[in-house]
């Protein structure tokens, strides 16, 4: 999952980048509103987390323009300014979510992992498909009741599909939600650790992760 962190406490903005990096997410940075809404127009985000007091532009007149573009991606401000009147204004302006600074980082994840559950068909934070079970949570996965591990990325493409259950995620997709903008395209890298996860899942036979010729691949809810 793609997620830019538009902060410019550059101090703050690199821990937030930290923080969402070990939990799996793509992290880019922003510093100021018009790099905020340069990005945010040109780049494909699963969620933004938005400053107000930014320089060049503040952060609600970037969310307004986002959404004046009918850009839907999940919004959550983060600010100082916690009166009941700039949470109104944050919420009209078109803020799926408003966290007043100081935060506690654990609350923050919860809002994000809720933002991002909202816009997918999934209802709860485990979630279960014939023998594999995952928790989006603590981010453990079980085939048939024994824990497996992941790598980061293993773990991110697994999500990814299951947060898309039902609709096929293309080897693009996949390599801008789970890589960095530095990935190669021309490489077989995606195949490589779908190859991976379908091994550590059992899933030789491809009938959790099915393969869409052409196109990417699938998790079905009625996987046998």
């Amino acid at each position: 999952m793609r997620i830019l962190i538009v902060e410019d406490d550059i101090k703050l903005a690199k821990n937030l980048q930290s923080l969402l990096t070990r939990e799996g997410y793509v992290v880019h940075l922003a510093h100021d509103g018009m790099q905020a809404w340069e990005s945010a127009y040109v780049e494909n985000y699963n969620l933004i987390v938005l400053d107000i007091n930014l320089p060049k532009m503040d952060g609600l007149t970037v969310l307004k323009h986002l959404r004046e573009e009918n850009i839907a991606t999940p919004v959550i401000l983060l600010t100082a300014r916690n009166q009941l009147e700039d949470k109104i204004a944050g919420l009209d302006s078109g803020a799926d979510d408003y966290l007043p600074k100081p935060f506690a980082t654990p609350e923050l994840l919860a809002r994000i992992r809720a933002l991002l559950r909202r816009n997918t068909p999934v209802n709860s934070p485990v979630i279960t498909v014939d023998k594999l079970k995952v928790n989006t949570l603590s981010h453990e996965v079980w085939v048939n009741e024994e824990t497996v591990s992941l790598t980061p990325r293993e773990y991110g493409i697994l999500e990814l599909l299951l947060f898309n259950m039902n609709r096929v995620v293309s080897r693009l997709s996949i390599a801008e939600h789970v890589w960095d903008d530095n990935f190669d395209l021309m490489t077989n890298v995606v195949d490589v650790h779908i190859r991976n996860l379908r091994k550590k899942l059992c899933d030789d036979g491809n009938q959790l992760i099915a393969t869409v010729w052409g196109i990417g691949y699938i998790i079905k809810k009625t996987a046998a």
